[in-house]
């Protein structure tokens, strides 16, 4: 009877994991944080007084925190590899 408890507490625990690694890949995670981004550097921008352009101006952090974090993802293959 432990046992059995044991590997549903597994399963639970190994269907959490699955559902935790999907949201980190997910298109929509990545689209949430861009969207965030932009709003963050504009009402920054209006909080220093930067109104030269500032909707296009705002879209250079993003662009870079995204490919940024797009790169990663070759770099850590990189990385595994190594170890």
């Amino acid at each position: 009877m432990n046992i059995e408890k044991e590997i549903n507490e597994i399963k639970k625990r190994n269907k959490k994991v699955e559902l935790d690694k999907s949201w980190e890949t997910s298109f929509t995670r990545k689209i949430c944080i861009m969207v965030l981004t932009y709003i963050v550097v504009i009402l920054y921008s209006y909080l220093i007084k930067q109104y030269d352009n500032i909707l296009l101006s705002s879209l250079v952090p993003v662009i870079g925190f995204t490919l940024s974090t797009l790169s990663l993802k070759y770099i850590r293959k990189i990385w595994e590899k190594k170890q």
